[in-house]
C-alpha cells in the first residue's frame, strides 16, 4: 500500500484514487453537496479553501487544500520525500 500527503499530516492509500479534480465546476460541487449528505465526504482541508476533491473507488469523496496539481504529482512520485510506503503485512484490507 503506497500512502500519499494530501495536506496537514493526512494521507490517502494511491491504490483506492480514482479521479483528482478542481472543486469549481457545478457537477463537482453537486457531487460535493449529495455525499456531505450521505455521509461519504472526508473533509481535509482543516477549515482552508477547497482547492482539490479526490474521488475514491469506494464512493468517498476527499477535500483537500492542496492544488489538484500537487495532488497528482504526489501520486505519481515526482514529489520527493512525500510518499509514504508501509511494510509488507502492515496493511489493513
Amino acid at each position: 500500500m503506497k500512502l500519499i500527503n494530501i495536506g496537514f499530516g493526512n494521507m490517502v492509500n494511491s491504490e483506492r484514487i480514482l479521479a483528482v479534480v478542481s472543486p469549481e465546476s457545478a457537477p463537482i460541487k453537486r457531487m460535493i453537496q449529495e455525499c456531505k449528505e450521505s455521509g461519504s465526504l472526508i473533509d481535509a482541508t482543516h477549515g482552508r479553501r477547497t482547492r482539490a476533491v479526490i474521488i475514491a473507488d469506494n464512493d468517498n469523496v476527499i477535500l483537500s487544500y492542496l492544488q489538484p496539481e500537487t495532488v497528482a504529482a504526489r501520486l505519481n512520485g515526482t514529489a520527493e520525500g512525500l510518499n509514504f510506503d508501509l511494510p509488507e503485512g502492515d496493511e489493513d484490507e
